[in-house]
């Protein structure tokens, strides 16, 4: 007999939480907005990040810069301080790129250009380092004057593409 009484209690316990799922996925049961609804009430039509493959993407990234971190341990002295100034610059590169891939916006793109002439830069300047005295003031000059220009153009394409995109201008002209 108490078998049967817990039986028949499940049973309606069941039926029960049932009948709440089935009213709870109907549209417009609830007046709170659902995770991904936007405020209007429309659906919300952003792409939907992949978040296993972007985490996979994050992990052989890390993979990737701890490998050509430890290439790095045999060298010696300024031919290591490039290496890791390398690998660590191909590192911020790859998430830069990382980004705009399951992101993509203008500024996801002027970070990706940015990462690489940073990139450039610290790596031209830790080969400056093997020179001595005035070739080595040089050669920072030089890789300094590097990273000025591409930063300026950086600015100069973002600034035209932002204009391009607050006036609905392609560009053409008449």
């Amino acid at each position: 007999m108490h078998i049967r009484l817990l039986s028949i209690a499940a049973a309606v316990a069941f039926a029960f939480a049932g009948a709440a799922q089935a009213q709870y996925n109907q549209p417009g049961a609830s007046d709170k907005p659902r995770v991904g609804a936007r405020a209007d009430g429309n659906a919300d039509n952003a792409p939907k990040v992949d978040r296993k493959a972007m985490r996979a993407d994050e992990e052989r990234i890390e993979a990737q810069y701890k490998a050509d971190k430890a290439k790095c341990n045999s060298m010696k002295g300024n031919e290591k301080e490039v290496c890791e100034a390398d690998a660590k610059g191909k590192e911020r590169i790859a998430k830069a790129e990382l980004e705009q891939k399951y992101e993509p916006s203008a500024a996801h793109e002027r970070k990706v250009a940015e990462a690489k002439a940073e990139h450039e830069y610290h790596v031209a300047k830790e080969k400056c380092d093997a020179a001595k005295g005035k070739e080595e003031s040089a050669c920072e000059k030089e890789a300094k004057a590097k990273y000025e220009r591409a930063k300026a153009d950086i600015k100069a394409r973002t600034a035209t593409t932002e204009r391009k995109a607050a006036t609905g201008s392609t560009g053409t002209t008449k």
